[in-house]
């Protein structure tokens, strides 16, 4: 059966939940259990994940089509990745449009004034809430050295350089980068271009994809203030 694009679309669909439990309370992210059915009369099952804020993330184009790659130390891979810019969704009463300006201006010294929504992703769906939305920022200018922001930790380390969309697409295709956001953005940017940026989408648009967003009483993360 052919679908077209508009049928081509995942369905929010929550099924019953008996249950849900804190196995363990992280700085950041906690991991819980909830026992969960898929009708209210069959058998409920249980599902251990990780309860993640979600995310945002920055693909930037300048006037030469070249996008902006970072490259940071990630401890848990043990590894240097290039990546684009990106950070969590845990700044209580901030729009995920508002935290992508912010970690624009934090990681990469820029601000934007063009910004559309490129793409949504699921980071691990089997076994994480984490929910990505990746913006598009373009017309962009730097800011001045006196007001650009301390980078601490891994982040002050960060290189950055501008690559060509066909190199960057060349290094995705060849397994020679492996961040998710980075490769998702690259490959979307390039497609992106060549439809002329015909189906980007509003930058103000509802994050339906992402668990918590989607609730009408949803105020913000929790702060780790506030969790412990």
């Amino acid at each position: 059966m052919h679908l077209s694009s508009e049928e081509l679309t995942d369905d929010i669909d929550p099924r019953p939940l008996h249950r849900r439990e804190l196995l363990c309370g992280g700085r950041i992210w906690d991991v819980v259990r909830e026992s969960v059915s898929l009708t209210e009369e069959s058998i409920p099952f249980e599902r251990d994940f990780l309860d993640h804020p979600g995310a945002v993330a920055i693909a930037v184009l300048n006037e030469e089509h070249q996008i902006l790659l970072i490259r940071q130390y990630r401890h848990p891979v043990r590894a240097n990745l290039w990546e684009i810019p990106a950070g969590l969704l845990d700044v209580a009463g901030e729009t995920p449009l508002e935290a992508a300006q912010r970690e624009l201006a934090e990681e990469a010294f820029l601000r934007a004034k063009q910004w559309d929504t490129l793409m949504e992703f699921y980071n691990s769906p089997g076994g994480s809430t984490e929910t990505c939305r990746v913006f598009l920022a373009r017309d962009i200018t730097p800011i001045d050295q006196e007001h650009q922001h301390i980078r601490e930790d891994e982040e002050s380390e960060i290189v950055m350089r501008w690559v060509n969309l066909d190199d960057a697409v060349t290094a995705v295709l060849s397994g020679r980068i492996h961040n998710p956001s980075a490769t998702n953005a690259i490959l979307a940017t390039y497609v992106a271009h060549q439809q002329n940026f015909a189906h980007l989408y509003s930058a103000h648009a509802p994050f339906e994809a992402h668990p918590r967003y989607r609730r009408k009483d949803y105020i913000g993360p929790i702060s780790p203030a506030e969790k412990s």
